[in-house]
């Protein structure tokens, strides 16, 4: 009798603690059931002609992936993302030989100004503006640079999509 006491005790604990880390875990979408996500314009000096497309592909995934959203391809939903790259930038780092200086590495840093806008009443305050910058530490291994910059830019594009979405439905 005692055993099955420790078994349901155990059933019980398991159940709310595994209830309490999806309340942490997920993202809050409550009263949103569609989002428009606008092709981030590329505004920055230097300009990368797929950027645009991969990061307002990245995001898009982001949602698919974590929410129950359906994302309109046009018009207005509960909720919409707009976008510019605004900046991208490749600089050297991690010099190396005082003599004659020589990069060990390249930072690539990313730029966006995300405008998101939350269309339902009540929840209008979690609507926002707001710039986003990330960077990507790659060393200079003989490999010329364009082979290195798409996962890079990948790389990029995740932590962006990632903090974007966070700032949105997680209120981080």
């Amino acid at each position: 009798m005692m055993k099955i006491r420790i078994f349901a005790l155990i059933i019980l604990l398991a159940s709310v603690f595994s209830a309490c880390s999806y309340k942490f875990s997920g993202a809050s979408t409550t009263g949103l059931k569609t989002v428009v996500v606008r092709v981030f314009e590329n505004n920055a000096p230097l300009v990368v002609p797929t950027l645009s497309n991969q990061i307002t592909e990245s995001l898009k995934s982001r949602i698919r992936n974590q929410t129950k959203l359906i994302i309109s391809p046009t018009g207005e939903g509960d909720a919409s993302f707009e976008g510019r790259i605004t900046g991208y930038d490749i600089k050297p780092v991690a010099l190396q030989n005082s003599a004659t200086p020589t990069s060990g590495a390249n930072r690539l840093t990313i730029t966006v100004s995300v405008k998101y806008k939350n269309n339902i009443k009540e929840h209008e305050k979690e609507s926002f503006e707001e710039s986003f910058t990330k960077f990507f530490d790659f060393p200079i291994n003989g490999a010329p640079i364009q082979t290195l910059l798409p996962g890079a830019i990948e790389n990029i594009n995740k932590q962006l999509s990632e903090d974007i979405f966070n700032r949105a439905f997680a209120q981080w």
